[in-house]
């Protein structure tokens, strides 16, 4: 029989195995939730790791808390929701019951005035459209069901094929396009398949009339009913407390994490990688180890490998792009602003993309009760206008743009700062795929003491919980076992949903390589 992750024999993680210490020597790249995670499990095995974190003083990589006269802030929100029992275990062995909180989930679509539900709820959004726009959208619809798509190749071909033209318009195109900075017939279908799976017009309806729960459940035999996740888990300090803690706790095992240290050169050998060479201004240092995990993109790491990969790689791993993303954070003087965790910005006259209410997701997030920080979410290219923009250019820009949507008041906002993150989002274009694929084979013959986990390691957008799983079997491979981490993937949580029955590792269930 076929095992999950959680019905397997007993594992390095179950038994005691007091030399495997001495056998073993990992170095880790990079300090977010797959890093911290790989060396978690590590470490707990009597493993000797280094992690190379580039950043001088955050780890968490995406995941990160950072923090502006008190005020704390994510980039981008990071719910706490998982099916995997295995990371929510490791989540509450990280951090101690007193540091969660129960948070009410509330997001929304912002389109031409109006709040729209998010998940889209059929009978809100037609009625707050007017009767004229739910008719056009309606015969938009039908007219699909009567002449679909037939070869569904981009993400508008397969939203299209479920919501028709013109709800497509409205409610995925221009955010979409927002996020990606291309047209979402570049987009790959795969995209819309793994992160809105399940989604259509017809199940959105059939689901507005399930009352929400906070626990999934079956009607009739067989029957699994999606349910609106009402709440999740979150540290009250933000996900960074989490990642800052599990930092003090594998350090307090013996493990390294180097900051300031950017992995700048990678020397391998027949036999697979053998040493990786860190530069800063301190200098230059080596780490050699029996096996390597990197988290690090794709693109990155193959530039680095001495002697080179083949052409044919270096071309692939160089196809790959990444949208970046900025934070610009504004303190407004004002107590409550509005309800929600968050908000999407589906208005085309403006360029934010989303707005986060930290206060909402945690009141720690604030020193001061009386004020609310706003992050205001900018997706961009590095080197793009945007991107380009002065730190006061864009407070003045995100300031202007709140005032505009009705969401604050430009004499309210007291102060503001701009956070920047590279290669946020791995892009999914209509060829990554095939790339990624050349780069996998290359690494799995040629470098196999080498392991690939995370988001930006797989090029795989990977929820939180997902990106931890990968990073698991990773570093059980390591340990001797035999599992494959590219089977751990999303559905349709996208949409804040999930379904019974399910592997509590995504869809696609990892199953060791030999089975």
């Amino acid at each position: 029989m076929d095992q999950t992750v959680n019905d397997r024999p007993a594992t390095v993680a179950d038994t005691e195995r007091p030399e495997l210490g001495k056998e073993l020597k990992v170095v880790i790249f990079g300090a977010g939730p797959a890093g911290l995670t790989a060396a978690w499990e590590l470490v707990h095995n009597g493993v000797q790791v280094d992690v190379l974190e580039a950043d001088p003083e955050k780890v968490g990589g995406i995941a990160r808390t950072a923090s502006y006269k008190g005020f704390r802030f994510d980039i981008g929100g990071h719910r706490f929701f998982t099916k995997a029992p295995e990371v929510r275990k490791l989540w509450h062995e990280i951090l101690s019951e007193n540091d969660w909180l129960k948070v009410p989930r509330l997001s929304r679509i912002y389109y031409r005035g109006k709040f729209f539900s998010y998940p889209l709820k059929p009978f809100d959004a037609l009625r707050k459209l007017g009767l004229f726009q739910t008719a056009l959208c309606m015969l938009s619809y039908l007219r699909i069901k009567v002449f679909p798509r037939r070869n569904e190749k981009s993400f508008e071909d397969w939203v299209v094929n479920r919501f028709g033209v013109r709800l497509y318009t409205i409610f995925f195109k221009t955010y979409t396009e927002k996020v990606w900075g291309i047209p979402c017939t570049e987009i790959s279908a795969d995209w819309a398949a793994q992160r809105i799976k399940g989604l259509s017009l017809v199940n959105a309806i059939k689901n507005s009339f399930h009352r929400p729960s906070k626990r999934p459940g079956k009607a009739g035999k067989g029957e699994v009913i999606k349910t609106l996740i009402e709440e999740f888990e979150y540290p009250k300090l933000g996900p960074g407390m989490m990642w800052e803690r599990a930092v003090e706790k594998i350090q307090g095992l013996g493990a390294r994490v180097h900051m300031g240290s950017p992995v700048t050169s990678l020397r391998r050998s027949e036999a697979g990688l053998v040493e990786a060479e860190v530069s800063n201004g301190e200098g230059t240092r080596s780490f050699t180890g029996t096996h390597f995990l990197s988290s690090l993109p794709i693109r990155n790491l193959v530039s680095m490998l001495d002697p080179p990969a083949p052409a044919e790689v270096i071309e692939a791993a160089q196809a790959l792009s990444y949208r970046d993303f900025l934070t610009v954070v504004l303190v407004i003087d004002r107590e409550k602003l509005f309800p929600d965790n968050w908000i999407y910005i589906h208005e085309p006259d403006v360029r934010l993309g989303r707005v986060q209410n930290f206060k909402n997701w945690s009141p720690h997030m604030v020193p001061d009760p009386s004020k609310t920080a706003l992050g205001l979410e900018y997706f961009c290219t590095q080197g793009d206008d945007l991107w380009n923009m002065s730190d006061e250019e864009l407070i003045k820009l995100g300031s202007e743009e709140i005032a505009r949507l009705g969401l604050a008041q430009a004499d309210e906002i007291e102060d503001g700062t701009v956070v920047r993150m590279l290669k946020a989002y791995p892009v999914y274009d209509e060829h990554y795929e095939t790339n990624v694929s050349v780069v996998r084979a290359f690494i799995e013959k040629e470098v196999p003491n080498l392991q690939l986990a995370g988001r930006n390691g797989m090029h795989k957008y990977n929820n939180q919980d997902h990106s931890m799983m990968t990073a698991l079997l990773s570093a059980r491979n390591i340990m001797g076992e035999n599992w494959d981490p590219w089977k751990v993937n999303t559905d349709a949580e996208y949409h804040e949903e999930f379904e019974e029955g399910h592997d509590t590792a995504g869809r696609a269930v990892p199953r060791p390589v030999s089975s």
